[in-house]
């Protein structure tokens, strides 16, 4: 499983112009599921976005998890795209969906996530603080 992990001080998603989640300061979660994802992937990964150290403690530093505030997931198979062989990506290491999407909802569940709809055109909007991005990476065991 691939995430990209931005630190906002507030993120909102749409779909077909209609809000469909929304949160205040936290994290927003661009998440694919690949080829061989299992439900032991998804949990580490949800445990280690949980655990990362990345808000700022009282003296200003790096150092606080995600405690209370808030995430919004996104599932966002291009996260796969393979351009490797040319200008045109090839999708071919993403989970299909009937796959992905069980993963995804649980993964949102795992963190008590705001979401997209799966599947869908959406449009998300976000204000990143700091800015931090982190991205991260978890193989199947």
């Amino acid at each position: 499983m691939r995430a990209f992990i931005q630190r906002v001080s507030g993120a909102s998603v749409r779909v077909e112009g209609k809000t469909v989640g929304t949160i205040g300061a936290g994290l927003c979660v661009l998440l694919g599921v690949g080829l061989g994802d299992d439900q032991a992937c998804c949990d580490r990964l949800a445990e280690k976005v949980r655990a990362l150290r990345i808000f700022d403690d009282g003296a200003g530093k790096m150092s606080d998890p995600l405690g209370e505030r808030e995430v919004l997931c996104v599932s966002q198979f291009t996260l796969y795209g393979d351009t490797s062989k040319g200008n045109r990506p090839s999708f071919s290491g993403a989970a299909p969906s009937e796959l992905a999407e069980p993963l995804y909802e649980r993964f949102c569940r795992q963190l008590g996530a705001e979401r997209g709809v799966f599947g869908a055109a959406m449009e998300l909007e976000l204000v990143n603080d700091g800015p931090v991005t982190l991205m991260l990476e978890v193989d199947p065991a």
